[in-house]
């Protein structure tokens, strides 16, 4: 008996050092990569990058455009999501529990998917010029500052309209209640009581969207570089000096790390207003919420507002894509004789450029989020078993990747093991992919994860060790169990997102590789915006479908 403990105990030591090493592989080497590139050159210390950021016109125009982005989207999502959040949370309208899957579409669709479905319908003889010959500018609004604005937006509100919701939902009617019985009415029940109440969640809802904007890659690249003059952002200057010669490494890395520091300072910032600057409006007695019965004006309002915004963030693009997918020529415009499956059937052919790019990214899609998911569950294994500060260390640094914009590990990625390319020569093959999406989407693993064992009493393992049981068979047939829905949900988050990822594969494919994301993109950028199309077409149905079964197995998960 004495023997097998320690056994145990060697075994999960031995496992806390490689999931250790792991992280420092995955995720703290390439962010200090970042930080000694942007100062370091050939060995020494190089100051010409910092000199450059504060003297180089062009680099403070990137800063500010990205600024001024963010924010602009932020605040027309706060426009578009708040009354929906309350139409969803407060009024009959809340019992329509199917609509949350529909709104979470557009946030589950790429965004790149989204951007090129917006250029063919505003585009120059694009659909809305077609169906209205009568408008003949609609590509001008398209490639300004608002039109990017607005299709950035399509795509991030659906995220600050299900935090405000769940947040509304939790807010009790008595006290809106106790504001009509003392004589107030409803736009000042809802300046003085509602809307205070909701200022710290706004707060970091609003923060979230910000940095998710000035972290975006998509559609800046296919919008803001077609703009004149070109509007470039954070993550479209450091593709270009990673990827386009002159390539400039050194001024990549300093760009990825001014937003490093940008993006952790608004990390503190929510912390401090999820601490300090939110109510407490759930305690022991429970929550009762009444959904006010809206007069038939309001409902009509209310709906013609719902229709309007799925029209436009899930109609319009939706319906760009898939009927790009089915013409013949993309002149021939919007006519029966137009109409073809044979785009389809030529994605499908045997050993074609297409069906290698599906077979690709189902490999990357597969193996990522079994790795991550493995990695995840042990490693919150370790933190909530362990009482030890130590053990809950590997979990802090997993969740690290969840502060920083993609963009930023994957460029650190590509300095740390380009470094390594003599001793390991995993760069410029499908595994160094594999490397960088466990390293971002690990978070995901860990959260699912974490919310599962939040689930069950520690009385259910601690019974079956009192019962006899060792802690390989309590953990075997009683925690693992438990945990799998969270488990199986994280992996199927990983494998929406890993399939359609861009950015990664955009700077870290392998020379003359293919996944979905790089096919669509190439396809649409030599003008055969009919294929990619197509297979933006295949990538929706399977991001979509796979959203369903996570939204089945959360519902099962919650009876």
């Amino acid at each position: 008996m004495e023997n097998s403990v320690k056994m145990q105990k060697a075994a999960a030591i031995i496992i806390y050092i490689a999931v250790a090493f792991a992280l420092v592989v995955l995720v703290i080497c390439p962010i200090v990569s970042i930080f000694a590139r942007s100062i370091i050159t050939d060995g020494h210390l190089d100051w010409s990058n910092v000199a450059a950021l504060f003297s180089d016109s062009e680099y403070f125009q990137t800063i500010g455009n990205s600024l001024l982005l963010g924010l602009s989207v932020t605040a027309v999502t706060t426009v578009v999501a708040l009354p929906l959040a309350y139409i969803f949370s407060r009024t009959s309208f809340a019992k329509a529990k199917w609509m949350d899957v529909v709104f979470m579409i557009p946030f589950m669709t790429p965004p790149y998917i989204s951007a090129m479905g917006w250029t063919r319908f505003l585009g120059r003889n694009g659909f809305l010029q077609q169906l209205l010959p009568f408008i003949t500018n609609s590509q001008d609004f398209l490639y300004s500052f608002w039109g990017l604005t607005l299709i950035m937006t399509f795509n991030a509100f659906p995220f600050m309209f299900t935090l405000m919701k769940n947040a509304m939902l939790n807010v009790p009617s008595s006290l809106d209640e106790a504001g009509a019985v003392c004589g107030g009415g409803f736009f000042y029940r809802l300046r003085k009581i509602f809307a205070p109440m909701m200022l710290g969640n706004y707060a970091i809802a609003a923060i979230l969207v910000f940095i998710r904007t000035i972290g975006e890659y998509g559609t800046p690249a296919v919008i803001g570089l077609q703009m004149s003059p070109a509007f470039y952002v954070f993550a479209t200057s450091i593709q270009k000096y990673t990827t386009v010669a002159p390539i400039n490494f050194g001024m990549s890395a300093m760009l990825s790390v001014v937003l490093t520091i940008l993006c952790f300072a608004l990390w503190l910032i929510q912390n401090h207003l999820t601490e300090k600057k939110t109510y407490k409006v759930v305690s022991g007695k429970g929550v009762r919420v009444s959904y006010k019965k809206m007069p038939l004006w309001g409902s009509i309002l209310a709906i013609a507002y719902i229709v309007i915004v799925l029209l436009l963030a899930v109609g319009v693009p939706y319906f760009s894509v898939v009927a790009t997918s089915l013409f013949k020529t993309v002149s021939g415009g919007l006519s029966a004789d137009n109409l073809t499956f044979e785009n389809y059937i030529e994605l499908f052919e045997s050993g074609g450029r297409g069906v290698n790019a599906i077979l690709a990214s189902l490999f990357l899609a597969v193996t990522s989020a079994t790795i991550a998911s493995i990695l995840g569950t042990i490693i919150c294994t370790f933190s909530r078993r362990r009482k030890n500060r130590l053990y809950k260390a590997p979990e802090a640094v997993g969740m690290l990747p969840e502060m920083l914009p993609a963009i930023v590990l994957v460029v650190g990625i590509m300095l740390f093991w380009n470094a390594l390319y003599k001793v390991l020569p995993l760069y410029n093959t499908l595994g160094i992919m594999v490397v960088a999406y466990v390293a971002i989407f690990l978070p995901y693993s860990i959260q699912y994860v974490t919310s599962a064992y939040t689930q069950f009493s520690d009385s259910l393992p601690l019974a079956g060790r009192i019962m006899g049981g060792s802690k390989s068979y309590v953990f075997r047939r009683i925690t693992f169990p438990l945990l799998l829905k969270g488990i199986v949900t994280g992996w199927m988050m990983i494998f929406i997102i890993s399939f359609r990822e861009l950015v990664t594969a955009t700077l870290l494919s392998p020379t003359n590789t293919l996944v979905v994301s790089t096919y669509i993109w190439r396809q649409f950028e030599q003008g055969h915006s009919q294929l990619a199309m197509c297979m933006a077409v295949i990538c929706l149905i399977i991001t979509v479908g796979a959203l369903l079964v996570v939204k089945v197995l959360t519902e099962r998960k919650k009876r």
